[in-house]
């Protein structure tokens, strides 16, 4: 069995950590996307196809992985024109998931071992509104009810985006408009034609990257399964740590686990870094800082401060004395804004998430839930309260007098 693993296209509800493909964000050292094919290795799969950007920027990630096979979607036409392009490398049944579907291994050997010619996977929500719903019939699939009104679900079962299919399914796939949504037209009608049956995972959560916030249950899910103690022997520790190859750590940092510093990182004198942070290698923390539930990517360098449950995607420079603020005064879930609409994160806890490159000046204010964009630059003394564009400047005008001394 062959599977596809779709890693093209930008997701405009991702930024803005959107500045390269979202399974490329890095945890533990590996970007999404690896964990995903060690998965579906361990499962018995021996040949992955990759379908990836104009760019390439995953192929470049995974250079020398010698099962891989890479395919080039040169536009974003959605999900049934990527799986179209690689039509001629299949041999019978595929799987097909996304890049980031860390969790794919189980769901893998599933499909290995069945023997039908296809199969959907699902789970069981309280909340069938929210997600495409399985119409059945006993235990067939016969189509998929995106969205339905709260009431109306025909079924309690949500499909969670890994399909195992054979090459019959392009034959539908042929007959149907092209457009965005082409994949789920072309499924609906091979459902109706081909015996289907859907398997229901009995995991509690299936983890789903949608919006840039999500990035912390996929950090905790693989730190619980995959982290590994490595510690320096003079460095102060509680709890399952981390530390790469040529990390310094000065006087009286503390490092509470579970948590993750990656090579050549620096953590400065009397900081602490606390549960659940990922510092991606090249990380600088400077003296008296705090860090908790924080990730960072490549290069990321902060000073003096406290950052907490926040996001910095690679290259950022932080000012010193830059607070980000995670909590909400009345400790309501935090909201924030994408593509101009209000969305509750679901999270009582949540800072900043910063794109690639940006910068604060010194004594800089983040409330909770702000997404600052690529190549943007925060002047000192600001306060930012709302959402800042790609390659933007914001500062706050002040007025100086000086006056004699009487």
């Amino acid at each position: 069995m062959q599977a596809v693993v779709l890693a093209a296209g930008k997701s405009s509800r991702f930024w803005p950590l959107n500045g390269s493909h979202k399974s490329l964000i890095k945890i533990m050292g590996k970007p999404l996307i690896w964990y995903t094919i060690q998965g579906l290795k361990r499962a018995g799969i021996k040949e992955v196809i990759v379908v990836q950007g104009p760019e390439k920027e995953v192929e470049k990630e995974l250079a020398g992985s010698p099962s891989l096979k890479f395919v080039t979607q040169l536009s974003p036409k959605g999900m049934g024109d990527a799986l179209y392009r690689v039509k001629k490398n299949l041999k019978g049944r595929f799987l097909v998931l996304n890049a980031e579907r860390i969790d794919a291994g189980e769901m893998a050997r599933t499909a290995a071992k069945s023997k039908s010619k296809s199969l959907l996977f699902g789970q069981r929500t309280e909340t069938p509104e929210l997600f495409g719903i399985a119409e059945m019939e006993g235990k067939r699939i016969t189509g998929i009810s995106e969205k339905p009104e709260k009431g109306k679900a025909p079924s309690d079962i949500r499909v969670i985006g890994i399909y195992l299919l054979n090459p019959d399914f392009f034959k539908y796939y042929e007959r149907v408009g092209k457009e965005e949504y082409d994949f789920e037209k072309a499924l609906s009608g091979y459902l109706k034609n081909n015996r289907t049956e859907i398997v229901v995972s009995k995991t509690a959560e299936s983890p789903s990257l949608k919006h840039p916030w999500d990035l912390f249950y996929f950090e905790k899910y693989l730190f619980d399964r995959f982290l590994e103690s490595k510690k320096l022997s003079k460095v102060k520790t509680t709890g399952k740590v981390h530390i790469g190859k040529n990390v310094k750590v000065f006087e009286n940092a503390v490092i509470k686990g579970p948590c993750y510093v990656g090579d050549g990182s620096v953590i400065g004198n009397n900081s602490v870094v606390r549960e659940y942070s990922n510092l991606e290698k090249g990380t600088l923390i400077g003296a008296n800082a705090e860090v908790a539930r924080c990730i960072f990517q490549e290069n990321v360098h902060i000073h003096s401060g406290f950052f907490g449950d926040s996001i910095f995607d690679k290259n950022c420079r932080i000012g010193a004395g830059t607070v980000t603020a995670n909590l909400r005064i009345d400790r309501d879930t935090v909201k924030s804004a994408i593509k101009g609409e209000k969305i509750d994160t679901g999270l009582k806890s949540l800072g900043v998430i910063m794109g690639q490159g940006s910068k604060t000046g010194i004594n800089v204010s983040l409330m909770p839930g702000v997404l600052i964009g690529k190549k943007s630059f925060i002047g000192p003394a600001t306060a930012v309260f709302e959402n800042v564009p790609d390659s933007s400047k914001i500062y706050t005008v002040f007025k100086t007098e000086i006056r004699k001394n009487k």
